[in-house]
C-alpha cells in the first residue's frame, strides 16, 4: 500500500521537478487593475454620471511614480481590464468613434467586454482623445521601464452589437461586413444570424441618458451567451453579438475548419498587432466559448512573434483545463471551479464545506500542472472579499485562504485592485447596485483605492488604521512568496493524510513546500477557533524532502491583530484562529 502511494504522489508531484530544470518561474504576482477607475481620484461622484462629472483614468496617471509603487509591492505584471476601446454612452464621433446607441450598452461607462475596435483604445482614457494610441504607447513605455509587463485584455467570444474599427490598419475588414446575413451558420460568416427577425431591446433596458432614436438590427445576431432569440434577457449577454469559428451551434456544434475560418484570421491579427505594439501578455476573456483548436493555431503565430508573451484563459470547466493548456498553448488557467470555490466555501462555512475540497483540487484537477494553474481570491467578476457576501466583512478571516492561495503551489497569483486594503464595495455607483462587487460598468470612485493613491503620493496617507494593517499583511505576503525558492519553484506534499484524530482536518490545512536547499511547514486555521494539537510528518515525506530527522521552527506568521501568538514545541501546534503559520525544517 506505501509502495502504491509513493508511486501516486509521485505522479503529482513531477511537474515541480520539471520546473527547476529551468530558471524560469511561474510564480508571477499579478495585479488586476479596472482601468477606467483606477486612476480616478474625484470624489465628488454621483450615480450615473458621466466621465466628465465622476472622473476617469488617463493613460498619464498611470505614472512612474506609482509604477514603482507597485513594482516595489512585489507585482510583475499588470493585468488591464478594459482598455481596447468598447461600446459606451460617452460622445467621441468627434474623434473618430461613432456614437453607440444606449440601450445596446450596460452603463454610463460600458461594458469592457462589449469590444468596437480590437485595434483602437478607449478615447476617455487619454487627456487628448485624438492622440489616445501615442498616450497608451507612452504609458506602455513606462510599465516597461519600471520593471513590470502588461497584459491586455482580449475578449474573442464576442464584441459590441455595433462593431467599427477607425483605427484598423490598412486592409483590415471589418467583422461582419462581409457577412451573408440570409444565412443563420456558414463557416465564413463572422456572426450568426436569425434571419427574418429584427432585434428587440430587452425588457427592463432603460439607459440613464436619452434614446432619441430606436435601435435597428435587421436580422438579428445572436447574443454573445449563445442565446438565439431575437430578444435576449436583461440577464443575457445582450449588449454584444456572438463570434463565429466555424462551429454550428445549432447542429450538434459541428465543426467547419477547413479552409481556416476569417474570424481565426481576424483575431490573430489583433493579436499579433497588440504583440508587435509591445503589449507582454493576453488575459483572454471566455476563451472556453472559443474552441481550443482557434488557439492552437493562434497562440503559436504570438509566440513566434515573442515567446515570452503569456496567455492566461478565463475558463471554468476543469474537464477542459489540460485540453486548453496542452492543445491549445495557454500558460495559465483561472482556477475558479477547484481552490477559489473550495476556500470560499469553506469561509462561508458552506453546509459540508471541508478542508478536503482543497486536497480534491490537486489530486483530482491540476495536481501535475498546478503551475499553470492562475490562483485568486478577487477579480471583477466575484464579490470582494471584505464584504457581506464573503467574508461577512470580517476581513481577518481571509487570512488563511490567502496565505494558501498564494503559496500552495508554483503557479501564479492574482490581487484585484483595492483587494489590499479591504475594499468593500458598498456603493451605488449606476447600473451597478451595490452588489458586493466594484463596477464594471460605471464611471465611479473605489474609495480605499483613491484613499491609497493620496493625490497621486501612492502613499496609503489616507487610509485608515485598519486598512493599513491590511496593506501590510498583503506586502509581508508578497515579499514572502517573491524571494522564497520553495514558494517560487519548491515541490508540494499535503499532510492531511497523515494526521491523527485528534487534528481538527475540517478547518485546518496543513502542506509542505521544499527544495533541495530547503523546507516549509504551512499551516491554515480556516476556524473562527484557537487549534492545539500534534502534526506528524510522515516517513514518506521525510524520504521524498531527503532528510532522516527535522526541527520545527516558527519562520513566519500571519495572524488577525491582537491574536495570541503561534507556539511551536516540538511537534505540538499552536495557532490562533483565521491565521496561517509557516515553520521550517
Amino acid at each position: 500500500m506505501r509502495k502504491f502511494y509513493l508511486v501516486l504522489l509521485s505522479a503529482f508531484l513531477m511537474y515541480p521537478l520539471m520546473a527547476q530544470k529551468s530558471v524560469k518561474t511561474d510564480k508571477h504576482v499579478v495585479y488586476q487593475m479596472m482601468f477606467h477607475l483606477w486612476g480616478n481620484q474625484n470624489t465628488d461622484v454621483k450615480r450615473n454620471g458621466s466621465a466628465t462629472e465622476n472622473g476617469v483614468t488617463k493613460f498619464r496617471d498611470v505614472s512612474a511614480k506609482g509604477l514603482q509603487t507597485l513594482k516595489k509591492k512585489g507585482y510583475s505584471h499588470l493585468y488591464t481590464t478594459g482598455i481596447l476601446e468598447h461600446a459606451t454612452m460617452e460622445d467621441f464621433s468627434a474623434f473618430g468613434s461613432p456614437l453607440d446607441h444606449p440601450q445596446v450598452v450596460k452603463g454610463r461607462a460600458g461594458s469592457p467586454f462589449a469590444i468596437k475596435d480590437y485595434y483602437d483604445v478607449n478615447p476617455f482614457l487619454a487627456v487628448k482623445p485624438a492622440e489616445r494610441m501615442q498616450e497608451f504607447s507612452a504609458m506602455l513605455d513606462r510599465v516597461h521601464q519600471a520593471d513590470l509587463k502588461l497584459v491586455l485584455d482580449f475578449v474573442p467570444n464576442h464584441l459590441a452589437r455595433v462593431y467599427h474599427s477607425d483605427q484598423k490598419p490598412a486592409g483590415v475588414v471589418d467583422f461582419g461586413q462581409n457577412d451573408n446575413k440570409d444565412l443563420s451558420f456558414s463557416p465564413s460568416n463572422n456572426f450568426y444570424y436569425l434571419p427574418g427577425t429584427q432585434f428587440t431591446i430587452p425588457t427592463g433596458v432603460n439607459p440613464p441618458v436619452p434614446v432619441t432614436v430606436p435601435y435597428i438590427e435587421i436580422p438579428a445576431k445572436v447574443s454573445g451567451n449563445n442565446v438565439f432569440s431575437a430578444q435576449p434577457s436583461i440577464h443575457d449577454w445582450f449588449e454584444t453579438v456572438k463570434l463565429n469559428y466555424g462551429v454550428d451551434l445549432q447542429h450538434g456544434n459541428q465543426t467547419h475548419f477547413d479552409p481556416i475560418p476569417d474570424t481565426w484570421l481576424k483575431m490573430t491579427d489583433v493579436l499579433v498587432y497588440w504583440t508587435k505594439k509591445g503589449v507582454d501578455g493576453f488575459r483572454c476573456d471566455m476563451a472556453e466559448m472559443v474552441p481550443v483548436e482557434f488557439w492552437a493555431y493562434a497562440i503559436p503565430k504570438v509566440k513566434a512573434l515573442n515567446p515570452d508573451v503569456v496567455f492566461i484563459a478565463e475558463i471554468y470547466n476543469p474537464q477542459e483545463y489540460r485540453n486548453y493548456i496542452f492543445k491549445g498553448g495557454f500558460d495559465y488557467l483561472y482556477d475558479k471551479v477547484g481552490l477559489y470555490d473550495g476556500i470560499r466555501h469553506i469561509m462561508e462555512k458552506k453546509s459540508g464545506a471541508t478542508t478536503a475540497d482543497i486536497t480534491r483540487v490537486w489530486q483530482q484537477e491540476s495536481g501535475d500542472f498546478a503551475n499553470h494553474m492562475l490562483r485568486f481570491l478577487e477579480n471583477h467578476d466575484e464579490t470582494r472579499l471584505n464584504s457581506r457576501g464573503f467574508a461577512a466583512s470580517n476581513f481577518w478571516s481571509t487570512i488563511p485562504g490567502m496565505v494558501l492561495t498564494a503559496s500552495m503551489h508554483d503557479g501564479p497569483l492574482m490581487i484585484y485592485f483595492g483587494q489590499e486594503f479591504g475594499e468593500k464595495a458598498q456603493e451605488i455607483e449606476g447600473f451597478n447596485e451595490a452588489d458586493d462587487r466594484t463596477t464594471m460598468f460605471d464611471f465611479y470612485r473605489v474609495d480605499t483605492h483613491q484613499r491609497w493613491l493620496n493625490g497621486g503620493k501612492f502613499d496609503g496617507g489616507k487610509l485608515t488604521a485598519a486598512e493599513k494593517e491590511i496593506d501590510s499583511f498583503y506586502s509581508e505576503l508578497l515579499v514572502w512568496i517573491n524571494s522564497s525558492e520553495m514558494i517560487q519553484k519548491g515541490k508540494f506534499f499535503d499532510l492531511q493524510y497523515a494526521q491523527n484524530a485528534a487534528y481538527p482536518k475540517d478547518k485546518v490545512y496543513a502542506y509542505l513546500r521544499y527544495t533541495d536547499k530547503g523546507r516549509n511547514l504551512i499551516i491554515c486555521n480556516f476556524d473562527s477557533e484557537n487549534h492545539d494539537f500534534n502534526i506528524e510528518i510522515p516517513t514518506l515525506a521525510l524520504e521524498m524532502m531527503g532528510i532522516k530527522s527535522y526541527t520545527l521552527k516558527t519562520f513566519k506568521s500571519f495572524a488577525p491583530p491582537a491574536a495570541q501568538a503561534s507556539k511551536v514545541e516540538g511537534n505540538r501546534i499552536q495557532i490562533p484562529s483565521n491565521s496561517a503559520i509557516v515553520i521550517s525544517l
